[in-house]
């Protein structure tokens, strides 16, 4: 008689842990209740009122969240650092900013159907690709569709030709830089050195009212935390797993039969698409979208957030934008001389001494700590048999 030996494969982890998933509850809860309460039931005398200036500023710093996260799928996962990210931003940004334009209809300076800046240039007609901008449906597919269709031309042909390393980084900031010259320039019909602005309305609502202000918030939030979930699934599986074996050992990952390049080219687009989104939730809020977006400078911003926050660990660039972020605002106010070398001091830094970042030092605080305990413990216990 013999006996069959089964084979156990591991149990697959879970999406996030019991205090992973508190978290996440906690935040989903400060995001669709506690700020809105804050914001719009507590009167503005009250130190508990969350002024509005904080929720446009809290709201901006969500949409570069879920840029650094998508920085992190490529560069923390995949090994690929990009420095043109912000053109993918800037081009979600556009696709809703054409809405928002065809939204002003007669309201605008000139009462007409075309925009301000077409009535000024003397165009007679809308350009073709302005054909489907009055419809938030064909809007919202735009939003996806014109980042991913970028990204996919731009890193078949780049990922083909196996081009890697500090070359691809640079061709990635050539792109971008070239972009933003393309779109400075009035016959594109996209604004030229202005851009968009001036909005009025979005599906026929007033777009700064605090109702809508919040509204927007809370849809940013919602979007950066299933695009965290998103990210953590992805990592999760196979798919992430081959992510992280292409940026340790791309040559042993073709060996074992595995093509890098569609990989590649799928988490590429993925990342362009989410900046997409994130981009097209940052105009409304902020109110303006110009060429300015895709400065190869933002772009070096987005890997910053994620390098400071801490590479391949997905919560980490969500808290380097936030604190990067949040010290801009501040720096740009109280010193706007020192905000560029405080920028470049800290990118240097991370890089130099801290390659983990934020979420590095509260790793190994965390590991300290439970050392600490566990050597108490035996110490302990030691004293006690001698006893």
């Amino acid at each position: 008689m013999t006996a069959t030996a089964s084979l156990q494969l591991p149990q697959p982890a879970p999406l996030l842990s019991r205090a992973g998933w508190g978290a996440f509850l906690a935040a989903l809860l400060v995001v669709c209740a506690l700020a809105p309460a804050l914001n719009l039931l507590v009167p503005k005398d009250s130190l508990f009122h969350l002024s509005d200036y904080a929720v446009a500023l809290v709201g901006k710093i969500m949409c570069y969240a879920i840029c650094a996260l998508a920085m992190d799928l490529i560069w923390g996962y995949t090994g690929i650092l990009s420095l043109g990210h912000g053109l993918f931003f800037a081009l979600g940004g556009y696709a809703m900013g054409m809405y928002l334009m065809r939204q002003i209809g007669l309201d605008g300076n000139y009462k007409s159907a075309l925009p301000d800046f077409m009535v000024f240039l003397d165009w007679k007609t809308l350009p073709w690709h302005w054909t489907f901008s009055d419809s938030f449906a064909t809007t919202l597919l735009l939003i996806v569709a014109v980042p991913g269709v970028v990204a996919f031309v731009f890193g078949y042909f780049a990922f083909r030709s196996r081009i890697k390393g500090v070359y691809f980084s640079i061709i990635t900031q050539a792109m971008t830089f070239a972009a933003m010259l393309l779109f400075f320039r009035n016959e594109t019909g996209f604004g030229g050195n202005n851009g968009f602005t001036d909005f009025k309305r979005i599906l026929n609502l007033p777009v700064a009212t605090p109702s809508m202000r919040m509204t927007l918030f809370v849809l940013t939030g919602l979007t950066l935390l299933a695009c965290y979930l998103f990210a953590r699934w992805l990592i999760a599986a196979k798919f992430g797993r081959v992510l992280q074996a292409i940026r340790d050992a791309e040559t042993r990952v073709m060996f074992c039969g595995y093509s890098p390049l569609g990989y590649k080219l799928t988490i590429w687009t993925i990342s362009a698409m989410m900046c997409g989104i994130a981009g097209a939730l940052y105009v409304p809020q902020v109110g303006i979208i110009n060429p300015s977006e895709m400065s190869p400078g933002n772009s070096i911003e987005i890997a910053i957030w994620a390098a400071v926050g801490g590479r391949a660990t997905l919560i980490g660039p969500i808290l380097g934008a936030f604190i990067v972020n949040g010290a801009k605002s501040w720096l740009t106010v109280a010193y706007p001389e020192y905000w560029l070398y405080f920028l470049g001091a800290l990118f240097i830094g991370v890089t130099l001494y801290l390659p983990q970042g934020v979420v590095g030092i509260l790793k190994r605080w965390g590991t300290d700590r439970s050392y600490a305990k566990r050597a108490s413990a035996v110490l302990n216990k030691f004293r006690g048999a001698q006893k």
